[in-house]
C-alpha cells in the first residue's frame, strides 16, 4: 500500500489544480444541496424490541389521533405564600393567563386547571396542559407564551413553563470556532510558520464542510438527529487536523533533507499517509460497530461519524499533497520570530528524548506511578449512574426546572414521571372490567400513589392506565415499581386474556440500559476483534496489539471516573459551566467506548509504528523505543493537544454534547500522555524483543501491508536511515521468540 500511496501523493502534487478544484467543487455542490434541502433533524428516540417501544407502537396503532407531532407542555401556577389558587383574586389571574396563552399562534388546545382537576390538594399549585401544531415553537409563538406567563408573574403569582414548548432549537455554534482557534495556535507553535499551520486547518475546514453538508443533504431522504451532525463535526475537525499534521510534518522533513517537492509529497503520503489509513480504519471500525447495538439513533451517529473519519483520511491523502504543490518550499519559510520548532524527525536532544530515557531507564517505577495515578482517577466510576435527561436535570434558574420543582412539591415527586400502563384487551369481551381490575392491582403495589384509567380507544379494546409512583423519575425505587407492574402481566393474562405493558420515560430508561448491557459484549467483540486483527497486520506482533487493548481499558476506567466526578459529583462544575449534576447519559458509555477505542488506536499506530519501523530496520528493542518515540512524540503531543482543544470546546454545548466533549477531551489526554507516552513504552521496555514476536506460521499467512514503508524504500532504492544497531545486533525483518 505504501507504494500506491506514494504514487497517489505524487499524482496529487502534479495535478494540484484538478485535485483542489474537485474538492472545492464538491464543497460548493454539497453546500448548495444542504442549503436548499428541506430535510429536518429528527429527534425521535426508539429502542426496537423493548417492551416500552412495543407499548408506544401499540398506542400509535390503537390511538391514531393521540400521537400528535406538535409540541406539548404545561403552564404551572403557584400561589403566594399563605394563599391558595382557589382564592377569587388568584383564580382570576389564572384565567387571565390561560386566556392569553389561548391566543398564542399555533395553539391547538389548553386545559383550564379548575375544569380538569389539575389543582394540588392544598390548592397552592395548579397546571394547564397545552398543545401546539408544530413540534418546535417559532420565535413569535414562544415570545407570546412567555409574555402570557409574565403577565401572571406581574399580577403576583408564580408562573413557570415546562415541556417541549419551553425549548427552542439552538446549538452553540461557537464551539467549533473555539476549537479551531486553539488548534491554529498549537499548529503555529508546532511548525513555527503560518503557511505550514494553515494547511491542516484549511484541509479540516474543507473536509468538515463537505461532511456536514452531505449529512444535512442526507437528512432530506432519511431521518437524522442533530446529535449525529454535531458528533460528525467534532470528530471531523479533530481528525482532519491531526491526520494532516502527521503528513505535513513528514513532508517538511523530506523537504529539509533536500528532496524536491513532488518526491517529498510522495514519500510523506507513502509513509505517514500509510499510518493515517490504518489509524482511520480502526476508528471507522469502532464507529460502524455501533450498528450492532440495534438502536437507530446510535446507528445514525456511528455511521455519520464514520463518514466524517473517512472524509478526514481521504482529504488528508489527496487535498494536502495538492496544497503542498501550491506552497512548494514556502512551507519551510514564513518563520514566526521567536519560534524555532525542532524537526521531530531530526536526531536532536529534546524534551521527548529526555522523557523516554527516564521511562526506559526506570520502567517499573514509571509504570507503578502511572497505574496508581490512573487507578485513583478511576475510583469515582464505581458510583456511575445512568439515565436519560429530564427537566429535573436542568439548571435551577430555568423555567422548565422551576416548573418541575413546583409540580413535585404540589403533587409529589412521582408526578413528573408517571408510568403509562397500556392494557391490550382485544381478546376480552369485557374490556372495561379488565382495565378497572388492572388499575386496582397496580394501585395496591408498594411505591404507587395512584393508578387510574385514563383513556380507552374508540374500538374499546385498548386502554391506558396512568400510575403515579411515590418517587421521582430517576429514583431506583421507581425502577422497582416498573418491574413490579410488569410482573403482574402473566397473572392478568392468565385470568382475563388481556396483556399489559409499561412505557413512559422511566420504563424507556430501564429498557435502554438493559439494551446497552446486552449489546456491550457483542459490540466489544466485533470492534476489539476487528481492530486487533488490523493491529496485528500493522505491527506484525501479538503482544503489542494485546497491550494496546489493555491500555484502552486503563484509559476508559480513568475517563469514566473523571466523568462521574464532574457530572454526578459536581467537581469542577463551575469551570465547565455545568448548571446541574445528575446521572450520566445512558448512551454515553457505549458511544465513548467506540470513539475512544478508535482514537486510542490512532495514537498507538502513530507512535508505536515509528518504534516498529526502527526495529524492522535493525535497531535493538530499547534503541527502537527511544528513537521511534523521539521521532513521533512531538507530533503526537501536538495532535493530542489539538484534539483535546476541539473536543473540550464542545463543553459549551448542552446536556449530551457537553458530556461527550468533556469525556473525549479527558480520554485523549489520558490515553496520549499517560498510556501511549508513558505506560506503553515502559511495558515495551520490560518486554524487550518479545514485544515483536509473531509465530512463523502466522507471519507467513498474514499479508504484508508495509506500514513502516520498507517496500517503498526498496522500491526507491533507499538505504534505511536508522540508528546503527547496538552490540552488533543483526538486522532482521521480524522478531522471533
Amino acid at each position: 500500500m505504501a507504494i500506491v500511496l506514494y504514487r497517489l501523493g505524487r499524482l496529487a502534487y502534479r495535478r494540484r489544480w484538478i485535485v483542489a478544484g474537485t474538492w472545492v467543487l464538491l464543497l460548493v455542490l454539497t453546500g448548495f444541496g444542504a442549503a436548499t434541502s428541506s430535510g429536518d433533524h429528527v429527534e425521535s428516540f426508539e429502542i426496537p424490541g423493548t417492551e416500552a417501544q412495543e407499548a408506544m407502537d401499540l398506542l400509535d396503532e390503537r390511538f391514531p389521533g393521540m400521537a400528535a407531532d406538535g409540541a406539548s407542555g404545561r403552564v404551572v401556577f403557584a400561589a403566594p405564600e399563605g394563599e391558595t389558587l382557589t382564592d377569587p383574586a388568584n383564580r382570576a389571574i389564572v384565567d387571565q393567563v390561560v386566556d392569553a396563552v389561548a391566543a398564542t399562534p399555533g395553539l391547538v388546545s389548553i386545559d383550564d386547571p379548575f375544569d380538569t382537576d389539575a389543582v394540588s390538594p392544598d390548592g397552592t399549585v395548579a397546571y394547564a396542559e397545552l398543545a401546539y401544531t408544530d413540534p418546535l415553537l417559532d420565535e413569535e409563538a414562544q415570545d407570546a407564551l412567555f409574555a402570557a406567563a409574565q403577565e401572571g408573574r406581574d399580577a403576583g403569582l408564580v408562573v413557570e413553563i415546562g415541556g417541549q414548548v419551553a425549548s427552542a432549537e439552538e446549538f452553540e455554534g461557537s464551539s467549533e470556532l473555539v476549537g479551531l482557534a486553539i488548534a491554529f495556535v498549537v499548529l503555529i507553535i508546532t511548525f513555527g510558520s503560518f503557511v505550514a499551520a494553515g494547511m491542516p486547518l484549511l484541509n479540516a475546514i474543507i473536509g468538515v464542510g463537505v461532511t456536514i453538508s452531505s449529512i444535512t443533504l442526507a437528512s432530506r431522504f432519511i431521518d437524522m438527529s442533530e446529535d449525529s451532525s454535531i458528533l460528525a463535526m467534532m470528530l471531523g475537525i479533530a481528525l482532519a487536523i491531526d491526520y494532516s499534521l502527521f503528513i505535513a510534518s513528514r513532508y517538511r522533513h523530506e523537504l529539509a533533507t533536500g528532496r524536491p517537492g513532488e518526491e517529498a509529497a510522495g514519500r510523506a503520503i507513502g509513509t505517514a499517509g500509510n499510518a493515517v489509513v490504518f489509524a482511520g480504519l480502526t476508528v471507522i471500525v469502532a464507529l460502524v460497530g455501533l450498528t450492532v447495538v440495534g438502536i437507530p439513533l446510535l446507528t445514525e451517529m456511528g455511521l455519520s461519524a464514520a463518514f466524517a473519519v473517512a472524509m478526514s483520511v481521504l482529504i488528508a491523502l489527496t487535498m494536502l499533497p495538492a496544497l503542498f504543490g501550491f506552497a512548494k518550499r514556502r512551507i519551510l519559510g514564513g518563520r514566526i520570530p521567536g519560534l524555532r520548532p525542532r524537526d521531530p524527525e531530526a536526531e536532536q536532544p529534546s524534551l521527548g528524548r529526555t522523557w523516554i530515557r527516564i521511562v526506559t531507564n526506570h520502567p517499573v517505577r514509571v509504570l507503578v506511578v502511572a497505574l496508581l495515578a490512573v487507578g485513583a482517577l478511576a475510583l469515582p466510576a464505581t458510583s456511575l449512574q445512568l439515565g436519560l435527561p429530564d427537566e429535573g436535570s436542568y439548571g435551577t434558574d430555568t423555567t422548565q426546572r422551576q416548573a418541575y420543582d413546583l409540580l413535585a412539591a404540589g403533587f409529589g415527586p412521582g408526578f413528573n414521571g408517571p408510568l403509562t400502563v397500556v392494557v391490550d384487551a382485544e381478546t376480552n369481551t369485557n374490556a372495561d372490567a379488565v382495565v378497572d381490575a388492572v388499575a386496582a392491582e397496580v394501585a395496591e403495589l408498594d411505591g404507587v400513589v395512584t393508578a387510574v384509567p385514563a383513556r380507552t380507544n374508540d374500538a374499546g379494546d385498548t386502554a391506558i392506565v396512568i400510575a403515579v409512583p411515590s418517587t421521582g423519575p430517576s429514583a431506583p425505587e421507581t425502577e422497582d415499581v416498573v418491574r413490579d407492574i410488569r410482573a403482574l402481566s402473566g397473572a392478568i393474562e392468565e385470568r382475563t386474556g388481556a396483556t399489559l405493558a409499561v412505557t413512559g420515560p422511566t420504563a424507556v430508561v430501564i429498557d435502554f440500559n438493559e439494551t446497552m448491557a446486552d449489546a456491550l459484549v457483542p459490540y466489544l467483540a466485533v470492534v476489539v476483534g476487528l481492530s486487533f486483527l488490523i493491529l496485528i497486520l500493522v505491527f506484525r506482533s501479538l503482544l503489542v496489539p494485546l497491550k494496546a487493548a489493555l491500555g484502552f481499558l486503563v484509559t476508559m476506567a480513568a475517563t469514566f471516573g473523571a466523568t462521574v466526578a464532574v457530572f454526578q459529583w459536581g467537581w469542577l462544575a463551575d469551570a465547565i459551566g455545568l448548571q446541574q449534576t445528575g446521572p450520566i447519559m445512558s448512551m454515553l458509555p457505549i458511544i465513548l467506548i467506540g470513539l475512544v477505542f478508535g482514537l486510542a488506536m490512532d495514537y498507538q499506530v502513530f507512535l508505536v509504528t515509528r518504534m516498529h519501523e526502527e526495529h524492522v530496520h535493525g535497531a535493538p528493542a530499547t534503541r527502537a523505543i527511544i528513537t521511534g518515540f523521539q521521532h513521533g512524540a512531538r507530533v503526537v503531543a501536538a495532535a493530542a493537544v489539538i484534539m483535546i482543544s476541539v473536543f473540550g470546546a464542545f463543553v459549551l454545548g448542552d446536556d449530551f454534547i457537553k458530556q461527550v466533549g468533556f469525556a473525549l477531551a479527558f480520554a485523549v489526554f489520558i490515553d496520549a500522555f499517560v498510556v501511549r507516552m508513558t505506560i506503553v513504552p515502559a511495558v515495551l521496555r520490560l518486554m524487550g524483543e518479545r514485544a515483536w514476536w509473531l509465530p512463523r506460521w502466522l507471519d507467513r499467512v498474514l499479508p504484508d501491508v508495509d506500514v513502516e514503508g520498507e517496500r517503498l524504500r526498496r522500491f526507491l532504492g533507499d538505504q534505511p536511515d536508522h540508528v546503527a544497531p547496538e552490540d552488533g545486533a543483526p538486522q532482521r525483518t521480524h522478531a522471533t521468540p
